[in-house]
Formats: C-alpha cells, sequence, structure tokens
C-alpha cells in the first residue's frame, strides 16, 4: 500500500512490549496481515485465510517500516511512541540496523513481501505474492559497502539456496544515492 493510499486509513493501535509490537485488535491485525502479510497472528503459523480471530505480533523492523509509512500508532505504557525511538530501539536489537533497513525498505517500496530469513541463514526471505500463497524465491544477505564475502561464504550460501529451490542475493545499501545493489547468483550444474 503506498502511503498515498494509506492517508485516508486510520492508523492500527499497535503495543510496544520489549522488542515486539502487538496489534491486539483482530480486525486492525488482518487487515495488516491482508495489505502485505505483515507480521504474525497468535498461534497461527501459517493462515490459510487472511481474517483471524486473534491478536499480530510484527517485529521491529516491520514496525519501523509501517510506523515510517504511517500504517501504525505505536503506543507504549498508553504513551506514543515516536519513530525515532522505534528505530532506536531496532539499532539495539538489530545488527547494522540502517543497512538491513535500508533493504527492506527499498524491497517493501517495490511491492515485494520481506519476512525474516533466519531459518535460511540470511536477513530476509522474499516473496512475489506471499507466504502460503508460494515458497519464497529469493533469500537475500545484507552487506554493508565496504564489507567482504569469501568464496566459501558465497558458495555455502549458493549450496543452501540451491537446496532449498532459492536464488541467493546479495544486497548492498548505497548511503550516498540511497539506491542499493543487488547481486543475484544463478548456479549451473557442470
Amino acid at each position: 500500500m503506498s502511503q498515498q493510499q494509506n492517508l485516508g486509513k486510520q492508523k492500527s493501535k499497535v503495543e510496544l512490549i520489549d522488542n515486539f509490537l502487538i496489534v491486539w485488535n483482530p480486525q486492525e491485525g488482518s487487515s495488516l496481515y491482508k495489505t502485505a502479510y505483515y507480521g504474525k497472528p497468535i498461534g497461527i503459523p501459517k493462515p490459510k485465510i487472511p481474517e483471524f480471530n486473534v491478536p499480530l505480533i510484527l517485529d521491529l523492523m516491520e514496525g519501523v517500516y509501517l510506523a515510517e509509512t504511517k500504517q501504525i500508532e505505536v503506543i507504549e505504557n498508553k504513551k506514543a511512541v515516536s519513530l525515532k525511538v522505534l528505530k532506536e530501539k531496532a539499532m539495539q536489537l538489530y545488527e547494522e540496523f540502517e543497512d538491513k533497513y535500508a533493504i527492506y525498505r527499498d524491497l517493501r517500496t517495490n511491492n515485494l513481501i520481506v519476512t525474516p530469513g533466519i531459518k535460511f541463514g540470511c536477513d530476509f526471505a522474499v516473496y512475489k505474492y506471499g507466504p502460503g500463497v508460494e515458497h519464497a524465491p529469493y533469500m537475500v544477505s545484507v552487506k554493508p559497502q565496504n564489507s567482504t564475502i569469501s568464496a566459501t561464504e558465497i558458495v555455502k550460501a549458493g549450496r543452501l539456496a540451491t537446496t532449498v529451490r532459492k536464488r541467493f542475493i546479495i544486497a548492498i545499501p548505497d548511503k550516498k544515492e540511497e539506491k542499493p545493489k543487488y547481486l543475484i547468483f544463478k548456479w549451473f550444474k557442470a
């Protein structure tokens, strides 16, 4: 949903508890999930339908994006939480948050569905259509611009990506141009 589409829509109320954001209202949670697969409904690992009658948990990466695009209002102890405070909390939780968030925002802005990629050993699993509709076709690892990656790391990631039938992508945020670069690997069998 673009920011313009969201202007007339009421923001979902979200409570910050430790490192999670909870949408207590099931209708608001279902609406966020339906919009672009934001969050996970509590107790439903793979929802078959986008409407559910349980709260929705968002991670901080999603929360920062949704707050930045004015889709949610974050509350902690009955007080509003600013985007700045939310980002500071995310920086404590995620290594290299700014780089990872730049990639997350770019992927979401380009209408891709982004979920945590921890089970694939990467930063993000990325979908064109969404979880439950397809298997994530891409696994994305974020690397800061001046970092290095060994040939062994590339081979390991490539073997894993091939095993789980995904394309391995290294995403490199560019702070000067604000347009990330993506290196997509394609593996050939000899």
